[in-house]
């Protein structure tokens, strides 16, 4: 398995650089994430998200889809859609640590 390492700690990824054990992702890891991605900055409304994601997560054992993040979370489809620009679901679902949400390409 590959790794990656976030905030000095290694991590195990799979080939898409989504975490094998959810449970190695800290916060501080998440800026590093997101800069890979292209992110410069993680704001108020990122985080939002961000936490949405890891809460349904450990609750359901599945990140949210587009439309429940749109619904649930508190920002909107349009502004998921340019704070995570590459796919709001999968790409906050890698900043989180989570596994890639079903139905995500």
């Amino acid at each position: 398995m590959p790794t990656a390492t976030y905030a000095g700690r290694q991590v195990t990824v799979n080939d898409e650089g989504f975490f094998e054990h959810p449970q190695d992702w800290t916060e501080a890891m998440a800026p590093e994430i997101a800069a890979s991605a292209g992110i410069d900055h993680l704001g108020e409304d990122h985080w939002r998200v961000i936490k949405f994601m890891r809460t349904q997560y450990e609750q359901t054992g599945s990140g949210p889809t587009v439309r429940l993040l749109g619904k649930s979370s508190g920002v909107s489809v349009k502004e998921l859609y340019a704070l995570f620009p590459k796919g709001p679901a999968k790409l906050a679902a890698k900043i989180a640590g989570i596994p890639k949400p079903r139905g995500c390409i």
